[in-house]
């Protein structure tokens, strides 16, 4: 199987859900960020594509790290040596205040992730140890703007946005949330208040913000075609590590 990898195209594009030219503009990013280095002057096995590879088939498959070390012809212990190496370099890097902000719509959602490790998750209302990762994408070229630390998926919408610090990168630009972020400098819908229907015309709005907002829920499971954001069995940063590495395949993917 590992010669296959390495010989087929196809088998490129079916573990990662990148097409080869895209997984060329990942893998030059891992090299300039310095991912071709030695582990303590050891070389690696393997050459930095299939190292890359490797990490991607990770996160795209979720399959364990004794599973994926036949498949690359390593022990399961260099899986993991390579993935905590690799994943933090094929991080997403923030988009900065673009220069037409002022015409910029920007979309914030959070997403529950699944999550093993009790540090990181809490039991959260889907009955499961999850975290909560805050999200921002572009609503018109729905590539992933940024994407926050996780923190536990007990913490409400609100709180996560402004202890995430994102809200750095959004400044000038309109911003579109649901109603869980109110008071949050964002473009939320009306609400239904008792004894007070809504005016007139407020429905419509409802109805657009809705329509309008509904991009990022589609971005957001688009992200979690890549399995370790259904069942994230990484520790410490790893889910980090992972959001940011996702959210950069995304954006490969759907701008390439």
């Amino acid at each position: 199987m590992a010669g296959v990898l390495r010989a087929e195209r196809v088998w490129v594009e079916t573990f990662t859900g990148l097409r080869v030219t895209q997984f060329s503009g990942l893998l030059k990013v891992v090299r300039e960020r310095g991912g071709n280095g030695t582990l303590r002057g050891r070389p690696w096995s393997l050459p930095l594509a299939e190292r890359v590879l490797m990490v991607a088939v990770y996160y795209r498959t979720n399959l364990t790290m004794r599973q994926l070390g036949p498949l690359f012809g390593v022990s399961s212990s260099t899986v993991c040596r390579v993935i905590r190496r690799l994943g933090p370099l094929l991080a997403l890097e923030p988009v900065s205040r673009p220069a037409d902000a002022a015409d910029r719509l920007w979309i914030v959602d959070g997403t529950l992730v699944p999550v093993r490790d009790r540090h990181v998750g809490s039991s959260s209302r889907n009955y499961r140890f999850s975290a909560n990762v805050q999200v921002i994408v572009d609503a018109d070229t729905r590539l992933v703007i940024a994407a926050a630390r996780p923190v536990p998926g007990t913490t409400a919408d609100a709180h996560a946005w402004r202890a995430s610090g994102l809200s750095d990168h959004c400044q000038g630009v309109t911003v579109l949330g649901d109603g869980a972020y109110l008071n949050c400098q964002m473009i939320v819908p009306h609400r239904k208040r008792p004894h007070r229907p809504l005016l007139p015309g407020e429905e419509e709005d409802n109805a657009a913000h809705r329509k309008v907002r509904a991009r990022v829920e589609h971005v957001i499971g688009r992200m979690k075609n890549y399995k370790i954001l259904r069942d994230c069995r990484q520790r410490g940063d790893g889910l980090h590590h992972a959001v940011q590495a996702v959210a950069h395949m995304h954006n490969l993917a759907l701008a390439s």
